[in-house]
């Protein structure tokens, strides 16, 4: 794994990578702590998700606008929207504690969601001109960022359950809010120094549609609405199945095994030689190995079984994410780098709240298998549309 030694041991990029990794922990707290919090505070499980699932409607649809903002004023806008962001998570805290309605919780939590500052897409977009002097790397660090996500959303969770355990959910929000003040302004600090972005020119087709003017990028975009109604519909499918077992407590095993084997195959990548192969080539080929590995989850009898055949359905996931993330740095326009990362991402939060709800209507009147089965139809599309549109992926489009 030499590779991502000699990343984080270019000038500035430690700091960056540190700073990106604490800053985007609110991404695996909050959804959790405001879900846990609303629900002490209303006695309502109901309440509770509406408020979760607003938090996660506000960050997707958010998201291109906060994008949108960065590539126009460059870094230093993060500032204010971390500060907006930090606060509203503090604003939960302090409705909850005076007793405000449930609608007001919510309210809150989408503005929160709608502030969150997309550091993501800022590395993301960063990571040609951070490696200029050494692009054999820019794979590798786009795989090192995949890897760094499930980190969070492992972290995330795990540090929340203990601040839930030892002082109660309303600090891990002031925990999140912390950490995102803190990562923003430690990266705005590494960046500063390093060169600025191509800025959008008058005239340019940048300024309408954005970066979805461009074919590829579209094409992106509508691949990762599937790639996200798979992971969500497997995030319910893994709970169902280990309910189904009389093993309620399996889930968590494998969920975390599941997000285990995405880990381990995304440094694998990452750490490979330069492919001979088209990146849209390899790109494809990922995105054909993720339904074959959920319809092997059908096989499972028993929950050795399934420990055993999760890791199938994961090992593409980090792999197939950080190939996309290198094509969209591929195929944005100039200058909307940072707006176009987000386009992928919120199609693939739209999938997972859209995977999830179908899923758990699937299980309940089914079983956990139609779920496998809707999980694997859906990524075969995904599959099927970077396969058709493959030809709009190999070369950037002009401004």
């Amino acid at each position: 794994m030499g590779v991502y030694t000699r990343i984080l041991r270019r000038p500035g990029i430690a700091l960056i990578v540190a700073a990106t990794l604490l800053g985007r922990l609110p991404i695996g707290i909050s959804s959790l702590a405001i879900l846990l919090y609303v629900q002490e505070v209303t006695g309502s499980f109901a309440s509770a998700g509406v408020a979760t699932g607003l938090l996660a409607l506000g960050s997707a649809a958010g998201a291109p606008l906060q994008g949108r903002l960065v590539d126009r004023r460059g870094v230093e806008m993060l500032l204010p929207l971390a500060f907006v962001h930090g606060s509203g998570l503090v604003l939960v805290w302090l409705l909850g504690a005076a007793g405000a309605p449930a609608a007001a919780l919510a309210a809150a939590a989408f503005l929160t969601g709608a502030s969150l500052p997309p550091l993501s897409s800022v590395l993301r977009g960063r990571w040609p001109s951070l490696l200029r002097e050494s692009p054999e790397l820019v794979k590798s660090a786009y795989a090192l960022d995949s890897v760094l996500i499930q980190v969070v959303f492992v972290v995330g969770p795990l540090l929340t359950t203990a601040l839930v355990a030892l002082s109660g959910p309303e600090h891990a929000l002031a925990v999140s809010a912390g950490a995102v003040l803190t990562g923003t302004s430690l990266l705005v600090a590494g960046l500063r120094g390093e060169p600025e972005p191509a800025r959008v020119a008058p005239g340019s087709r940048a300024l309408g549609l954005g970066p979805l003017v461009a074919p590829g990028l579209r094409t992106l975009v509508m691949a990762s609405l599937p790639l996200g109604f798979c992971f969500g519909t497997i995030q319910v499918v893994l709970p169902a199945f280990s309910d189904a077992e009389g093993s309620r407590e399996l889930s968590g095993v494998l969920i975390a095994v599941w997000a285990a084997s995405s880990a381990v195959a995304g440094l694998l990548y990452g750490a490979r030689p330069p492919r001979a192969a088209a990146l849209e080539t390899v790109h494809v080929r990922f995105a054909m190995l993720l339904p074959l590995g959920c319809a092997a989850l059908l096989f499972a009898g028993s929950p050795l079984a399934m420990a055993l055949l999760v890791p199938l359905a994961g090992a593409p996931i980090a792999p197939l994410v950080a190939s996309r993330n290198e094509l969209v740095g591929r195929v944005a326009l100039r200058g909307t780098s940072t707006e176009a990362f987000t386009w992928p991402l919120t199609a693939l939060v739209a999938g997972v709240s859209l995977g999830a709800a179908t899923a758990g209507s699937l299980t309940e009147a089914h079983s956990w298998s139609a779920g496998v089965l809707v999980a694997t139809g859906v990524a075969t599309v995904g599959a099927l549309v970077v396969l058709a549109r493959r030809d709009t992926l190999a070369a950037p489009l002009a401004a």
